[in-house]
């Protein structure tokens, strides 16, 4: 079998055999298949697309290249769940979500990136914690999940490594947005943490990768159809980007509203419903709830009364950070040289923001990379950021800049009133859930 048939044959928008994808995903792996076959391969499926028994076995294939999570020996007495986000900014979920789901009975071993473009990412803010590993040792991994429900870690070097060479290829030769490949590169990585139960956050907005509302319903109807075709039950919701989801963007600075979350401190109205509602839909995949009022109900108490912030510590703590991390959190969490309060140049209501430059002010200041190989600030982002629809003046901010100079804080203020609008009257609100897709809806 010849790489460059394979790629004529999806050049010429044929259907690709099980034997094909499979002989190709090994070729990724092994290095016998060039860079420049991936990038004409990833060219060809950008154009012609796949079909969806072709998605499911290159998921499949791509989930196989390496090693597989058992967690049998483990004995775990709850399902293995896990959350996955499309991207977004402000988007601190899964460091609540994975302690909360902890605290109702299930495990979550989550396998998390680093940000990329203007969106952040979850590793970069779990490394504003002194100690934190997360690359551990399998024999750690399984430790920690037993011992405190969660663990966030990165990608190890044996997971699901034909993704990992694949996607380096895409990301520099503009086929990152292809549907049929979003799908495989992240549940390939979701199928080989040996999940039992997924629910998606697919985001839809100007601060998305996923812009437009029916592109958002299509990957998300790729992702539900191909993880339940592959064996892992999975739903999704769609939810909106227009705006930060928390009220902070920023590495440290994220964890902080995470941790006030968790301690009952703070709590952002917009960033509650949206992890409520993706808790819930792990509670009901996993059968620990029986239906919607009881899961939320369940994720309450367990805010209430404390056991979710517990298993964060116990999270922290197994992964090498701060044993009284969340009673002292900002004495271990990285402080910005530079904090100064945006105020707009005259009263009205905030009717919209671009959030995805947004996003790009916190790269700006350092708070995230514009090459792989930049090294991140934890400490530079932005809080107290407005919301669509509240009325800002000579008293209340468009956004606090966390800055590591002077100059840069200047530059970031001037950036967020260009990119904050202001009108007389307040827009009408818009729902943060926007939909929900289950299998049964394919």
């Amino acid at each position: 079998m010849l790489p460059q048939e394979i790629i004529r044959h999806k050049r010429d928008g044929k259907k690709l055999t099980q034997e094909e994808i499979s002989f190709f995903v090994n070729g990724i792996t092994n290095q016998t298949i060039s860079e420049a076959q991936i990038a004409a391969f990833a060219m060809a499926v950008y154009f012609q697309g796949m079909e969806m028994d072709e998605r499911v076995q290159l998921t499949k294939a791509m989930m196989t290249s390496g090693s597989v999570l058992e967690w049998g020996e483990v004995n775990l007495d709850g399902p293995i769940l896990d959350k996955h986000s499309s991207g977004g900014v402000g988007d601190v979920v899964s460091l609540m979500l994975g302690p909360m789901i902890a605290a109702c009975g299930g495990y979550v071993p989550m396998v998390s990136g680093r940000g990329l473009g203007h969106t952040g990412g979850t590793l970069d803010k779990l490394e504003s914690i002194p100690g934190y590993n997360m690359t551990p040792s399998i024999p750690q991994l399984h430790r920690v999940v037993k011992e405190a429900g969660s663990a966030i870690i990165g990608q190890t070097a044996d997971l699901a490594p034909a993704d990992r060479r694949f996607y380096a290829t895409r990301d520099v030769t503009a086929t990152v947005e292809s549907i049929p490949l979003i799908t495989a590169s992240i549940l390939s990585k979701k199928l080989a943490a040996g999940l039992e139960g997924l629910v998606m956050d697919i985001k839809t907005g100007n601060g998305a990768f996923v812009q437009q509302r029916e592109e958002a319903r299509e990957l998300a109807r790729s992702i539900v159809t191909v993880a339940n075709n592959a064996g892992l039950p999975t739903t999704a919701l769609i939810t909106d980007m227009n705006q930060p989801l928390a009220r902070s963007a920023g590495n440290a600075i994220e964890v902080l509203e995470a941790t006030e979350y968790l301690r009952g401190t703070f709590r952002d109205p917009r960033l509650h419903e949206v992890t409520m509602a993706l808790s819930a839909e792990l509670l009901l995949i996993g059968g620990i709830a029986q239906n919607r009022d009881e899961a939320l109900k369940r994720l309450q108490e367990v805010l209430d009364n404390g056991l979710a912030l517990d298993h964060y510590q116990k999270m922290i703590t197994g992964l090498g950070g701060p044993a009284d991390f969340v009673e002292n959190p900002e004495k271990y969490l990285p402080k910005a040289k530079v904090i100064k309060k945006v105020y707009p140049e005259k009263v009205g209501f905030v009717t919209s923001m671009d959030t995805r430059l947004l996003g790009l002010v916190v790269v700006e200041l350092g708070g995230g990379r514009t090459t792989s190989s930049d090294l991140i600030d934890h400490s530079v982002g932005l809080d107290e950021i407005c919301r669509i629809g509240e009325q800002v003046g000579p008293d209340t901010v468009l956004a606090t800049v966390h800055a590591a100079t002077e100059q840069a804080a200047e530059k970031a203020a001037a950036s967020l009133r260009e990119i904050i609008q202001l009108g007389e009257k307040a827009p009408e609100q818009t729902p943060v859930v926007l939909e929900r897709l289950g299998f049964e809806d394919l």
